[in-house]
């Protein structure tokens, strides 16, 4: 199975409802806390093309984009495809 990497935060609905699902995959998610240093959002932000929203999810060096993306592509049968 592929790294799965996040970008997150405290206090983040998002970032939880996105980690759910991927431990629902039985998937270890690597997570970045981006408020507790600023170079890894500056890192989240170039790797991403300048988003500014957590979470942001990478699987292996696919972009997945956000939460909403990772629910959509759940839906559609391409999350499983990309973690293969």
């Amino acid at each position: 199975m592929k790294q799965v990497l996040m970008y997150t935060g405290d206090y983040c609905p998002h970032c939880e409802a996105a980690k759910a699902l991927l431990e629902s995959k039985n998937v270890k998610v690597e997570e970045i806390d981006v408020w507790k240093d600023e170079s890894k959002r500056a890192e989240m932000q170039k790797r991403t093309g300048g988003a500014k929203t957590i979470p942001q999810i990478f699987i292996g060096d696919h972009y997945i984009g956000g939460n909403a993306e990772l629910q959509a592509a759940n839906r559609n049968g391409e999350l499983d495809k990309l973690l293969g």
